[in-house]
């Protein structure tokens, strides 16, 4: 490697660090905000906290990336040219495409390792992350019980009281307590006058005693109508103590490392989601097939009247209806509507399920061409950022950062209007994948061109420059028409 692509390669590498580590913060500081609301109240250990953090980064290092590709481009570009390296390597007569070689090489591989993030990395994420999520939305919060309105946190149990008070604040008053643990479905209501919470250190259960209170259980079967409910029996009685043990093990968060998601699209290598493809393709066309099949049953207008023995050997007219008698036609009518209205009925409840279906099927096929798509994107922002630095003429994190911000923006809105048209099924999947890439390659194309032959972002002086050598011409042409009439009327 020669010094001058040491150079440059150390001038894009330290910009590039910087800025993709910041970029990468960021994103997995948002997740962090974004699953707040899943981690607050939880008793969550810091140990889960960090897995967390841990899956955020695997998932957000494919989209920091590009990021930091553009933005470290525009950097190290504008940087040289400022400095005027780029004007002394020129006058060596060395051209602007050799001074990028060694970085069109490392544009290459981080593109190279975008792909194989995106391809194993980052399914192996969502799936962690996705079920850590879940699990931790499962976990009922920490057990801390607040005054003034009902507590629903554990489960099976609603508990209500005015105040807490005591050392320990672990007495209570005026308590209120709704148990829907019953297997059997009974209603149980418990009110009391005080309460006491005693629970052990590494207790799965929590005890309740409470003092001068009511008790009242409603017995009924959950197959029971209405109207045997209300014959049902019920049982009641006063209390000077009563004590509960409620089950809090659903609070120790044991089950926060299970699996039970692992087949979103998003969780599925390449070759996975090219399996896959096919099977919910046929699964498809099989329940339209199955919809037709149903439909042209239930439309099915043979069995609407049976034709009387009368009419069987007679001509008959064109006019169905007027082969039957008036209440055959009544008949006849109002079977027809039902058909219809039950028709009608079952296709509007089958529409959501179709669209949904589909909807599904090409969430994995926008999956399966955005993850070659999205991995080009360091290649493409390069081409974009390179150029566009060595045109700007400016360093610094000032203007580049602008620049990176918006053209990313221009690149992200694109992408994920593209994606979105491809899952309503407006474009389809290859096309929305790569919308983006095929709308922004011209900019980088004609970036490119401008840079290689040293001309700014926008030639504003040839302009109006053209358009006052365009004005000047046609006011010398009138000019010269004016002066020759004169001087022919004077002869």
């Amino acid at each position: 490697m020669k010094t001058l692509d040491r150079y440059i390669l150390k001038s894009f590498l330290v910009p590039f660090l910087t800025t993709f580590l910041i970029i990468l913060f960021v994103l997995i500081m948002q997740m962090l905000w974004l699953a707040f609301d899943s981690f607050a109240g939880k008793g969550i250990s810091v140990m889960i906290i960090l897995k967390f953090l841990w899956y955020s980064t695997l998932m957000a290092a494919p989209q920091a990336l590009p990021i930091g590709v553009l933005l470290s481009s525009i950097m190290t570009l504008g940087s040289l040219s400022e400095n005027y390296e780029f004007a002394a390597a020129k006058s060596a007569g060395i051209s602007l495409p050799r001074m990028l070689r060694s970085l069109l090489f490392l544009a290459l591989f981080l593109s190279a390792v975008n792909f194989l993030f995106l391809n194993y990395m980052y399914p192996y994420a969502v799936l962690k992350q996705l079920n850590l999520r879940y699990n931790i939305k499962k976990k009922q919060p920490a057990l801390a019980l607040v005054p003034g309105g009902f507590n629903t946190e554990i489960p099976d149990y609603q508990i209500k009281f005015d105040e807490k008070y005591g050392e320990e604040e672990n007495l209570l008053k005026k308590v209120l307590i709704y148990d829907l643990s019953s297997k059997k479905g009974n209603n149980k209501i418990i009110t009391a006058e005080k309460g006491k919470i005693v629970s052990e250190s590494g207790s799965r259960y929590m005890t309740l005693e409470l003092y001068n209170g009511y008790y009242f259980e409603h017995h009924f079967k959950r197959s029971a109508s209405y109207k045997e409910r209300l014959k049902m029996p019920a049982s009641h009685a006063d209390f000077d103590e009563y004590t509960i043990n409620i089950d809090i093990s659903a609070l120790d968060g044991s089950d926060l490392e299970s699996t039970k998601y692992t087949k979103n699209f998003n969780m599925l290598s390449l070759q996975q989601l090219k399996d896959t493809i096919p099977t919910l393709k046929k699964n498809y066309d099989d329940y339209i097939t199955n919809r037709s099949k149903n439909l042209f049953l239930t439309i099915d207008t043979d069995d609407l009247h049976p034709y009387p023995d009368s009419l069987k050997n007679k001509e008959l007219s064109s006019d169905i209806l007027s082969n039957f008698e008036l209440n055959q036609q009544n008949e006849i009518m109002s079977t027809a509507l039902s058909k219809l209205e039950r028709t009608l009925n079952n296709h509007k409840s089958y529409k959501s399920n179709l669209k949904d279906r589909r909807k599904w099927m090409n969430l994995h096929d926008i999956e399966y061409y955005n993850r070659v798509a999205f991995s080009l994107s360091c290649l493409l922002l390069f081409f974009i950022g390179a150029p566009l630095g060595s045109i700007i003429r400016k360093g610094g994190m000032g203007l580049p950062m602008i620049l990176a911000i918006s053209i990313y923006v221009l690149y992200f809105f694109t992408n994920t209007f593209g994606k979105n048209m491809a899952e309503e099924s407006t474009i389809s999947a290859f096309s929305g994948s790569w919308l983006a890439i095929v709308l922004m390659t011209p900019l980088a194309i004609t970036l490119t061109i401008r840079a290689t032959r040293d001309k700014g972002l926008f030639n504003i002086n040839g302009f109006f420059n053209s358009k006052l050598t365009f004005f000047k011409n046609i006011f010398s042409k009138k000019r010269d028409t004016t002066t020759d009439y004169d001087h022919n009327n004077l002869q």
